[in-house]
């Protein structure tokens, strides 16, 4: 009987024992869950929101690629993309307006950006280039393809070109100077000569441009190729010398005052190298730098 009693008691304390050791157990599961829960939750992405200044040629081609990566980054939005002239977002930069990143459509407007101090000019690079095309509208048979510049100044024709504040109309003018229709060399401050001189309309955005020649308000516009592929409604009569204008490059950079600039980064790292952001650019009429 004391044998019995014996062995009882040492069966009923292997078994608190037991219990013990698996209650320990189970409340150290429990932290270690939690502190990796609690890990997990510092480790997530924080959502972001970008603003992104771009020129106005770049609109198409860049929704495009900004819903893509949205696609694949859901915690990275973008705001309102602002499409402008690029002379026109450095004066909204300078008048205190917010970006995460800026892309411009001349190398001249970055730099007026960076003299600001609007610029991590660490971050600036040399995204796109592009041509510099002769059009007009796509039902007019009356204009040779192939015209050269020397023909385009010859007074024949109405031309279209953006104001100095639109990139392409600066480009446009440098081309007009070298065959004696524009008086300044830099494409900017100078008058129109010769027998187009009262032959030019000016406008704000290089997409207005383009209407012009589409609507057949005038008979040749100076835009670039991409514009071809965004707006449509023109024909491409020439593809204009390139020695006869600066190299037309888009550098992007990001602001000084992005308080993004990491996924800003990240964004501008993934849109120059992931292949499906590529097809988009070349789609659009775009080359990488």
């Amino acid at each position: 009987m004391r044998l019995w009693k014996k062995i009882s008691m040492t069966f009923a304390t292997a078994a608190a024992l037991t219990a013990l050791v698996a209650l320990i157990g189970c409340s150290g599961g429990s932290n270690a869950a939690d502190e990796k829960a609690d890990a997990a939750a510092e480790g997530a992405s924080e959502p972001v929101q970008l603003q992104i200044f771009a020129a106005n040629s770049l609109s198409k081609a860049l929704d495009e690629v900004q819903s893509l990566y949205t696609q694949n980054n859901p915690d990275v939005t973008f705001a309102d993309t602002q499409y402008k002239a690029s002379g026109e977002l450095v004066e909204m930069l300078k008048a205190g307006s917010s970006a995460d990143i800026f892309i411009s459509a001349s190398k001249g407007t970055m730099d007026n950006a960076v003299d600001g101090g609007f610029i991590d000019e660490g971050t600036r690079f040399d995204m796109f280039t592009n041509d510099l095309v002769m059009v007009t509208g796509e039902s007019n048979t009356d204009i040779p393809e192939g015209l050269t510049l020397e023909e385009a100044v010859s007074g024949d024709y109405t031309i279209c070109v953006g104001d100095e504040s639109v990139p392409a109309g600066n480009y446009a003018c440098q081309s007009l100077y070298t065959v004696g229709a524009y008086s300044d060399e830099s494409g900017k401050g100078g008058e129109f000569t010769g027998a187009i001189a009262d032959k030019v309309v000016l406008d704000t955005s290089v997409g207005n441009v383009c209407k012009h020649a589409e609507s057949g308000d005038v008979d040749i516009a100076f835009v670039y190729s991409s514009d071809v592929y965004r707006f449509g409604g023109v024909k491409v009569l020439s593809t204009v010398p390139a020695d006869t204008h600066k190299a037309i490059v888009y550098p992007a950079a990001i602001t000084a005052g992005s308080e993004n600039a990491e996924a800003s980064k990240a964004f501008l790292d993934w849109a120059v190298s992931d292949p499906a952001a590529l097809e988009i650019w070349q789609k659009w009429g775009f080359e990488l730098a």
